[in-house]
């Protein structure tokens, strides 16, 4: 009698309904993750970072890029980001419409000062007395000018930086000469920076009394010296010879720096002026001013007679113009960095 032959074994294939539960999952899964990292991965012809499904019905997964090195302390002060405020307004306010003219007038004015000085200076001026100097209101020699390039050109805030030179040019420190700030030495440098507050103290001070030392022996005739002359006659006036020396004589004084000293210096330094750094020009732009020197200059010439510059106390006229020029550079960035362009234009 035959033997019963056994049963063959038939290739099984998954069911319609189970393959679609399956599909369903993944549908689900890629779903959850667009929604977790804000972005809709089903939108039209967005396909750049669609996962391919897999035949069993799984999501192919990959592995996350990796974050960029955090940049150097000297490349973050060179390469500083708008502010976050000036950010979102750049994004949803419509384009400015504001006379230029009205907006120079107001940054010019003395009621722009509480858009460009910091809320810390605001609430120091209101108790202190009314003749402390300060950064954003006072004029200063060019010695105490790159004093302050070299205080704002290491990696802190605004508020910081300006804190520190009203601490180190008022009393009872009264750092206004190289010969004083030898006087006081390492240790009274760093008791000041202590007393403000600030950051990098024993890196700043350092620098401050190499740059006191540095006019005695390059910068300056003395350590008396405060108008940093020899800097130009043996530069020639030519502007690129002058931060050439400057950079090799202040330790620690970048293109940052640099900037940061010519950009106020232009106001007794003819030979810099018209001068407008990066991001100055920057700002200026965002106030829907020219950003270049040059067109700036034209600007300010056509439109001299209509300018609110009574204020500015100086008989001659070319320097009257070079003052109100750097003052409105500076109200610029100034509002830039406190993230206040926009109520500076409400007053426009």
């Amino acid at each position: 009698m035959p033997r019963p032959k056994k049963n063959a074994t038939a290739k099984v294939t998954p069911s319609k309904k189970t393959t679609t539960k399956n599909e369903s999952k993944a549908d689900r899964f890629d779903s959850t993750t667009a929604n977790s990292n804000g972005d809709d991965k089903s939108a039209p012809g967005n396909t750049q970072d669609q996962k391919p499904a897999r035949a069993n019905g799984t999501t192919k997964t990959t592995t996350p890029s990796k974050r960029k090195a955090p940049q150097s302390p000297e490349e973050q002060a060179e390469q500083k980001p708008p502010s976050k405020t000036a950010q979102r307004s750049k994004r949803s306010a419509p384009p400015s419409q504001t006379d230029p003219l009205k907006t120079i007038n107001v940054l010019l004015s003395p009621n722009s000062l509480q858009y460009c000085r910091p809320h810390d200076e605001i609430s120091a001026l209101a108790t202190e007395t009314p003749t402390i100097r300060t950064y954003s209101s006072s004029t200063f020699t060019p010695f105490e000018e790159l004093l302050c390039a070299v205080i704002l050109s290491r990696p802190i805030s605004h508020a910081l930086g300006v804190r520190s030179i009203r601490t180190l040019l008022n009393a009872p420190h009264s750092f206004t000469t190289p010969q004083k700030i030898q006087s006081a030495g390492y240790e009274g440098v760093r008791a000041a920076l202590d007393e403000a507050r600030t950051q990098h103290r024993q890196k700043t001070a350092e620098e401050i009394v190499g740059l006191a030392d540095a006019v005695g022996t390059a910068l300056g005739d003395s350590h008396e010296d405060i108008s940093l002359e020899r800097v130009r006659e043996e530069s020639g006036n030519d502007v690129e010879r002058e931060r050439e020396l400057l950079k090799k004589s202040v330790k620690g004084l970048g293109k940052t720096g640099l900037d940061i000293f010519f950009r106020r210096v232009q106001a007794v330094w003819t030979e810099v002026y018209p001068f407008v750094d990066g991001r100055t020009g920057s700002a200026l732009e965002k106030f829907g001013l020219p950003g270049d020197a040059e067109e700036l200059r034209m600007l300010l010439e056509e439109k001299w007679s209509e300018l609110d510059v009574g204020d500015v106390d100086v008989k001659d006229e070319d320097e009257k113009k070079r003052r109100v020029f750097v003052r409105l550079l500076e109200r610029a960035v100034g509002a830039d960095l406190e993230g206040n362009i926009d109520d500076v234009k409400a007053e426009a």
